[in-house]
């Protein structure tokens, strides 16, 4: 890629976008272009094929999603699907329509099947039944990665699928109605030990910044323990040195999670380095499951992942797993020998990611 073409980042003010559209100023390319969804609507077509129209973009990394953990993939199904699935059908196809030279398309690991083998190699897509909690956001991420593939074979487009593993980092989603496990244990440890403390000021400004469920920092001190409480951050008979957090499931599920900037890293690797035309060479008669994996191949269990980040922030009190939650998939970890084979390895180490990402929540 020349360092003026122009590229267009979908979803360029998320986790995963803003790590892109950083790494890419960082290696010298000037000619970015993003849209907040107030100023384009990725669900509308005539709306996006109008923005192809005017701006022309060269290359697309297609990272916006609709995304959020557990919790609001069992309860938002409907929309998870519907709503990935036109933001993925708009963008790809105008890419196509336009003919923009490369597309990069991310994914997630969840599309591998609930027993997939571990590590979980490419390969392994669509060989048995998907995790039920996460099922209609994985069919509409195999489906962008499909419709990727099935351009390329019909139309000579060149549309690179990745699939990251769990990602943390800068501009991380803390919203604890939808926001995944890391950024999650990090706001309600933090949150816990702001009550340990009886640091009554951090908690309201907390949530000023973030409120739960419109709960505010400006509720009354009932209110705030309340919805604290239902979000498992447990205060008995006032007694701050009695503070604990309930957590869902029973810690035992193992995660892999990488650093967002190190998945920016890999991205712009791919794009600068890979075309649907090598990855098709490495497939035999049948051309499937040219997409890349994105992760460290190192994985922690949910209980260990609490500890670390109870560490790290001293929270003192207890944590406890609720075993009446679902646990979810109980391995995710991915094969990345691919991505390793072409020269491309992760940098931050789960533990400075970790002390780097509560230094960020200070900070914001």
């Amino acid at each position: 890629m020349q360092k003026t073409a122009k590229i267009y980042i979908a979803g360029h003010r998320g986790l995963v976008g803003s790590a892109i559209w950083k790494i890419l100023q960082t290696k010298g390319y000037t000619n970015l272009i993003g849209r907040t969804h107030k100023e384009l609507d990725l669900q509308s077509q005539p709306a996006v094929a109008d923005f192809f129209k005017t701006e022309k973009p060269e290359y697309v990394i297609l990272a916006a999603a609709k995304v959020g953990g557990i919790v609001a993939n069992s309860t938002y199904r409907g929309q998870f699907i519907y709503e990935n699935m036109q933001i993925q059908n708009n963008v790809i196809h105008q890419s196509y329509v336009h003919g923009v030279k490369k597309l990069l398309f991310l994914g997630s690991t969840c599309i591998y099947p609930k027993n997939a083998p571990q590590p979980m190699p490419e390969d392994c897509l669509l060989t048995d039944v998907l995790e039920y909690t996460n099922e209609p956001y994985a069919i509409a991420k195999i489906a962008g990665l499909k419709m990727c593939e099935s351009y390329n074979l019909q139309y000579g487009t060149n549309f690179i699928s990745v699939m990251p593993t769990n990602l943390y980092g800068p501009n991380d989603n803390f919203n604890l109605e939808t926001s995944h496990v890391l950024p999650a244990m990090i706001r309600k440890i933090h949150l816990s030990k702001c009550l340990e403390d009886g640091h009554w000021d951090a908690i309201r400004k907390d949530l000023n910044l973030r409120p739960i469920e419109g709960i505010s920092g400006e509720a009354a001190e009932e209110e705030i323990l309340a919805i604290l409480n239902k979000y498992g951050i447990q205060q008995p008979n006032n007694d701050h040195k009695k503070v604990s957090l309930d957590l869902w499931g029973s810690g035992k599920p193992l995660r892999e999670f990488l650093w967002s900037e190190d998945m920016a890293e890999a991205c712009i690797f791919i794009l600068e380095n890979r075309d649907f035309e090598d990855v098709k060479a490495d497939c035999g008669d049948e051309i499937r499951n040219t997409h890349i994996n994105i992760g460290t191949g190192k994985e922690i269990s949910i209980r260990l992942l609490a500890e670390t980040i109870q560490k790290e922030i001293d929270f003192k009190g207890t944590i406890q797993f609720d075993t009446s939650k679902p646990d979810g998939t109980m391995r995710k970890l991915t094969d990345p020998s691919k991505l390793h084979r072409l020269g491309w390895k992760h940098k931050i180490e789960l533990e400075e990611g970790i002390k780097l990402m509560y230094q960020h929540y200070l900070a914001t």
